[in-house]
């Protein structure tokens, strides 16, 4: 957690130095121009830098946690950017102003005693703020790089607690430091950091859509450097650079830490006139009397008010469905309580108030597309069914379990624009597919028979090392069929089942296939003990090959599959559940990926007619998580998930995460309906 925490460490120190100096000088001056009575406005001001700081930190969390995932990564390119820019010219400022800061702030603060307490909170406000807004900016995308480590916050509260000791040591005159010589080292690392930030921002930004190059590496160790040792895990950490890296994020890197550190020590070398005497602060003239107001009251207000705002912000950039209508449902009554809604996406409550379960359909009655549904809605149960209503006529349209449909009365919408309905698909629709997808499988099943008998034979010649290569070559092709699982019966089990209930786990006898070679062939068990899982293996290969061209394929499962290939992989290969011992979790996604490629080939002219702006969105998520796949191998070997840098690992869930919120809409827009 080191790694992740240093970063921030020096940050929260260095800041908070800063401002913890900036205090001491302004309580300082104070306590000189015998005005003790006006701390608590310096500490009013502090009180409130702090509350913006920490309501700014709120908003980029949760507006950004609102956003989508590409999206996430082009609002946390841009933040990080500029937060290179707050902290590069942080460093700068305080390394000129050192040596003056102490006369400077004492001018203000004289004159803020002469003007009143408004001026004396805003100038302790103004002074501190600065510091807390970009310890905020910087904190927020150095965790977020972190992923779900506590090290950033952890680093950060421990700096800030040892900056708050030694403000305190100094105040009092107990510590001694060279703080020119601090701000300088302190200075010279941070630009280090800060280099490393930008090429993380920027990779963000690709990543994201919003800069090109994402795919055009100019540095790939992945093969060669182990991301999940600990000096790999450390220069990541704290440096943000990777085993891979793209030409923008090195040129960037090299760029601005060539230019900013030359800046940087040629200022430093700089020479700079001693400043003049610090004059005695001249007394405030007395102030009038004032009406006292409750102490609590600004103290409050400035820590509400911006908490408030924050709220507001947040709230106001979360998307909010349109307001809900409840309509009931029955065997003799359809739609009661429907009233024209508003243009837009709309949740409605549909309540079944009959005796009979139901299948709901919203219909233009005209034509009888549908623009949304609910199967299957018990009676007495209530379930929300969400739609994008335009201009148009709609109806709903009952079928109860057992009798005749019954449909409402219509309603007309007006603007918005023209509804997109969604046109039902039949058992017909989906046989040109089907039969597409059949002769992949086959193909693949050939495939998979001569490759299981390859490694039938290597290990029956005792060739292990050869065993481990066509091992996986063979498991690839069986995995990339993902979407005949269902068709496979009982063979899948002997083909490819896992240990998981089995009463003796891996040693157990009903322990075959895929997965009973790999742990035998990665845990140095003999060829002998091998060779009848070996067997076993490529008979259920050449019995599955028999049997599909027999077996019931249902269509409807092709659009389920799209979705549920990638999903299985998110649950079990990118988490190393599956893994037996070789370490090729990814190379089964990748596996996984091409089956859903093939998969969506065969579906692209249904889906193209239904939803054209789909496909190329999901093309454009395929190729981003394949080329996060291609640099997690090099050649034969791939590197295990558990050996992942904590970025690449968030990166690869992140992308297929995406993947799948895109092909969410498959299954809905292929289901083969029922007649309404």
């Amino acid at each position: 957690m080191w790694d992740d925490a240093f970063p921030s460490f020096l940050i929260g120190l260095r800041e908070g130095l800063e401002a913890g100096l900036i205090v001491s000088i302004l309580i300082a001056t104070l306590v000189r121009a015998e005005a003790r009575s006006r701390l608590p406005q310096v500490w009013t001001g502090v009180l409130a830098a702090i509350a913006v700081a920490m309501s700014f930190g709120a908003v980029l969390t949760f507006t950004a946690a609102s956003l989508s995932a590409t999206a996430q990564e082009a609002f946390g390119g841009t933040l990080g950017v500029i937060a290179v820019a707050f902290v590069t010219a942080m460093v700068f400022w305080m390394r000129r102003s050192a040596r003056s800061l102490s006369g400077e702030l004492r001018e203000k603060v004289t004159g803020a005693l002469a003007m009143g307490s408004g001026m004396l909170v805003l100038t302790s406000f103004l002074a501190v703020g600065r510091e807390g807004l970009e310890t905020a900016l910087f904190l927020w995308t150095t965790a977020r790089a972190a992923g779900e480590s506590a090290g950033p916050l952890t680093g950060a509260a421990i700096g800030l607690v040892l900056a708050a000791g030694l403000c305190w040591g100094l105040y009092r005159r107990v510590l001694k430091i060279n703080l020119t010589r601090f701000f300088t080292v302190t200075g010279g690392v941070l630009i280090v950091i800060a280099a490393g930030v930008l090429g993380y921002g920027l990779r963000d930004l690709q990543e994201g859509g919003v800069l090109p190059g994402g795919t055009a590496y100019a540095v790939d160790l992945t093969g060669s450097v182990d991301a999940g040792s600990w000096y790999s895990t450390l220069v990541q950490g704290v440096f943000n650079l990777t085993p891979a890296m793209t030409w923008l994020q090195v040129v960037a890197y090299v760029a601005y830490l060539a230019v900013v550190m030359t800046l940087f020590v040629r200022g430093g070398r700089a020479t700079t006139p001693k400043p003049a005497a610090e004059r005695p602060a001249p007394e405030p003239k007395a102030a009038r009397p004032q009406r006292r107001r409750p102490v609590w009251v600004i103290p409050a207000a400035v820590v509400a008010v911006p908490a408030v705002l924050a709220g507001l912000v947040v709230a106001l950039s979360r998307p909010k469905p349109a307001g809900d209508q409840t309509v009931a449902v029955s065997e003799t009554e359809c739609g009661k309580g429907f009233t024209a809604p508003r243009p837009g996406r709309q949740t409605f409550q549909m309540h079944n108030t009959g005796g009979r379960t139901s299948e709901v359909y919203l219909i233009d009655p005209s034509t009888s597309a549908v623009y949304g549904e609910i199967e299957g809605l018990a009676p007495g149960t209530t379930r929300d069914l969400v739609a994008t209503v335009a201009g148009g006529t709609y109806a709903w349209r009952c079928v109860p379990t057992g009798g005749k449909a019954v449909t409402s009365k219509a309603v007309r919408v007006s603007g918005g624009g023209a509804a997109k309905p969604v046109v039902p698909v039949s058992a017909q629709d989906l046989a040109a597919p089907l039969k597409a997808y059949r002769t992949y499988v086959e193909q693949g099943l050939a495939r998979l028979v001569a490759q299981t008998r390859t490694l039938d034979d290597d290990i029956e010649g005792g060739h292990l090392d050869r065993a481990r290569s066509d091992w996986l070559t063979a498991h690839r092709t069986y995995t990339s069929l993902g979407a005949a699982y269902g068709t496979f019966e009982d063979f899948d089990q002997k083909i490819d089942g896992r240990p998981d209930g089995l009463p003796n786990g891996v040693q157990d006898k009903d322990f075959t296939g895929f997965l009973r070679l790999e742990h035998g062939l990665w845990h140095g068990e003999p060829a002998k003990s091998l060779r009848a899982p070996a067997q076993q293996l490529a008979d259920a290969a050449a019995g599955l090959q028999k049997a599909f061209p027999a077996q019931e394929f249902d269509p409807g499962d092709l659009p389920l599959r799209a979705h549920e290939i990638l999903e299985n992989t998110l649950q079990f290969e990118l988490t190393g559940d599956t893994d037996q011992g070789s370490g090729t979790g990814l190379a089964t996604a990748d596996a996984n990926l091409a089956g859903t490629r093939e998969l969506l080939t065969v579906l692209q002219p249904l889906l193209t007619s239904r939803a054209p702006r789909l496909l190329p969105t999901v093309d454009a998520d395929v190729a981003r998580l394949q080329k996060l796949l291609d640099a997690a191998h090099d050649g034969t070997h791939w590197t295990p998930v558990d050996r992942l840098a904590a970025t690449d690992r968030q990166r690869l869930d992140g992308a297929t995460g995406q993947l799948l919120e895109d092909l969410a809409p498959v299954p809905d827009l292929l289901e083969i309906r029922k007649s309404a």
